[in-house]
């Protein structure tokens, strides 16, 4: 595990002292964990019997509530690698904590094998047929209760199932659009319920938000839900995040590994002090604007380093005091104060400024209150990925050892999620031609056949690759995109010729020295991923 608290000097004060108390005092909640073995039960019921017998009678009604017992703080999200750290067995897990590693494939070394794994990534997380269709399938009987009870209404989808930028575990985001008084929160949990899309204890109205919302999961699928009402801005920034992606293709697949590494460490919600979906995928927007290189090279450029310079702006180099982040007219960065002339009730810039390109008196960022920790793992994750690239790592071969992991991990709970989806909901039909699901939604990269989730992947050790021999490590300054395209053209025809070899079943010495090497180090031998601990 490691750490790294890194300020600029503008940030000291007494607002982050105070965040950093308020910060540690949750962590500390956060960590208690109350074992059977610690109470005793015997007594608590006593206790508890007791107080049964002296029943506080206030404005005439009798008060039952008992909250003798602290609760726990119930998490579940299934990529969270909460408390991993400290068990290297759970980091690995059953399938390796890396299963979108495909066996018997030769990466290159250093950051060319970086960028092979992050290309891998993207097609292994993509989702796949069934679980696209299980989310339409979702958002159709949702929506048919909603029409029975308001046929005016109209459900949409926006956010990222709708960019197709979705996790496997990602929720759904839906808004209802129609005429009320109030909003009908309560209404609707309570058909919800009687349909049996949900649990009891499924639900989660808030009416006390900034923005009412009611969260589900669905019982069926266990899909997560988030229904909001009237919010039309939610749909014209999914339809500009997908005018983003067609300008920048490397987009997606920046983003994939960046939400997968928000998620596992649970600084992807805005409520606990984390950067919501968007605010990232405008992140990665301005900086592919801004990138040092014409627009048209970043279509072929090098993903492991564009990752390495992300982690290196958002982690060391942007002034989170002073600037905000525009993407209108191009992309630019902007004063704070001169931003703060077009807000409106005389709000304050947040620390993460980041203009809404839809509405400019909207800070997009304001509510991400936790900003400082998630800069403090991407400058963590930029050490890391930095070190495993360099040339003088003794662990350069990106075959038997894996990079991309340093920073990111598939939960065995995610793997074996998707594989119960994919035998549960295989023989599922897609909803009706006229469902939003389908009407709004488009799987990215559908041409492209999705990975089977029946194999593991490889089980790679958690020490990762260096660079390749004679390149130096990335920076803003220097890259090694220029070789990149002859080196895999190199790489592509040596692969062509060892699968002619296995088909004859004479393979020479050195494809059976990679495939014996990577059978023997299969096994993980030490773990040293650097991972922040945020709870």
């Amino acid at each position: 595990m490691c750490i790294v608290f890194d300020y600029l000097p503008e940030q000291e004060g007494p607002a982050k002292h105070l965040w950093l108390r308020l910060w540690r005092t949750q962590q500390d909640l956060d960590n208690m964990n109350i074992k059977d073995t610690d109470i005793d039960v015997e007594a608590l019921n006593t206790i508890n019997t007791q107080n049964q017998a002296n029943i506080t009678i206030m404005n005439g009604k009798s008060d039952n509530s008992n909250n003798f017992l602290p609760r726990r703080r119930k998490f579940d999200n299934r990529a969270s690698t909460r408390g991993m750290g400290r068990y290297p067995e759970k980091v690995v897990g059953e399938f390796g904590g890396c299963p979108w590693r495909k066996e018997n494939y030769n990466y290159g070394r250093g950051i060319i094998g970086l960028h092979e794994e992050i290309e891998h990534f993207y097609e292994y997380m993509s989702p796949t047929k069934v679980e696209h269709r299980i989310r339409g399938d979702v958002i159709h009987r949702i929506e048919k209760i909603i029409v029975s009870m308001w046929p005016d209404a109209q459900v949409q989808v926006f956010g990222s199932y709708r960019t197709g930028l979705y996790l496997p575990t990602s929720d759904i985001d839906l808004v209802v659009i129609g005429k009320w008084s109030y909003l009908p929160l309560r209404t609707l949990e309570k058909e919800f319920l009687e349909h049996d899309i949900v649990e009891v204890g499924g639900i989660k109205v808030l009416d006390k938000a900034s923005v009412p919302i009611v969260k589900l999961t669905d019982k069926k699928t266990e899909v997560k839900v988030d229904i909001s009402f009237n919010m039309c801005n939610g749909v014209k920034s999914a339809e500009l995040i997908k005018r983003y992606m067609n300008e920048f293709p490397v987009l997606p697949k920046l983003v994939y590994v960046l939400k997968q590494f928000l998620l596992e460490r649970d600084l992807n919600e805005v409520f606990t002090g984390g950067i919501s979906s968007y605010s990232l995928i405008l992140m990665c927007i301005s900086f592919l604007q801004l990138y040092h290189r014409p627009a048209d090279q970043l279509r072929n450029a090098n993903l492991g380093v564009l990752l390495i310079e992300f982690l290196e702006l958002y982690g060391r180099k942007f002034n989170y005091m002073q600037t905000g982040i525009r993407i209108r007219d191009g992309g630019r960065y902007i004063n704070k104060d001169e931003m703060q002339k077009d807000m409106l009730d005389g709000h304050r810039p947040s620390l993460l400024c980041i203009e809404d390109p839809l509405l400019s008196t909207n800070d997009i960022g304001r509510s991400s209150y936790g900003v400082l920790q998630v800069k403090r793992a991407f400058d963590c994750a930029y050490v890391a990925l930095t070190n495993a690239v360099n040339p003088l790592n003794m662990y350069r071969d990106c075959t038997r050892y894996s990079i991309l992991s340093r920073i990111v991990r598939v939960t065995d709970d995610v793997v074996r999620y998707r594989r119960w989806v994919e035998q549960q909901f295989r023989r599922l039909r897609s909803p009706p031609l006229g469902s939003p699901s389908l009407k709004y939604s488009k799987v990215i990269g559908a041409s492209r056949s999705p990975r089977s989730l029946s194999s593991s992947g490889s089980t790679s050790s958690v020490d990762s690759a260096a660079s390749s021999d004679g390149s130096d490590p990335p920076s803003r300054g220097m890259s090694p995109n220029n070789n990149i395209h002859h080196k895999t053209q190199q790489k592509s025809h040596l692969r062509n010729t060892v699968r002619t070899f296995k088909n004859n079943k004479n393979q020479n010495n050195q494809s059976n020295f990679i495939n014996q090497n990577y059978v023997k180090h299969k096994r993980p031998i030490k773990n040293n991923r650097c991972h922040i601990e945020i709870g």
